[in-house]
């Protein structure tokens, strides 16, 4: 399958890992992180698609690829990645016939 292609000025969504902020709530942190890219808290809060707390800490942004390569740069960025959706295929009969029902 191939990648798609995008121009270097297009806004993709990316995965932004970031430290667990131990002073501060996490989306706070993550506004001002993203802040610092882009310009101004306002711009950083409307980028934000999700705020991720529980299992890891982070966020999910439309970012183009030089804002991708600002943020990580960032104290506390860990990795920034693009999100994938990924499509599951069961069998043509369904789960019954995968689980022997």
């Amino acid at each position: 399958m191939a990648e798609a292609t995008t121009k270097p000025d297009e806004a993709t969504v990316q995965i932004v890992y970031v430290e667990k902020p131990e002073a501060e709530e996490p989306e706070a942190f993550h506004i001002r992180t993203l802040a610092a890219v882009l310009g101004s808290e306002e711009a950083a809060t409307d980028a934000v698609i999700y705020h991720y707390k529980h299992a890891t800490s982070g966020f999910s942004a439309k970012l183009t690829q030089s804002q991708v390569e600002q943020l990580s740069r960032q104290p506390g960025v860990l990795q920034v990645v693009p999100s994938r959706t990924y499509n599951l295929h069961g069998s043509r009969g369904g789960t019954s016939g995968v689980m022997g029902l």
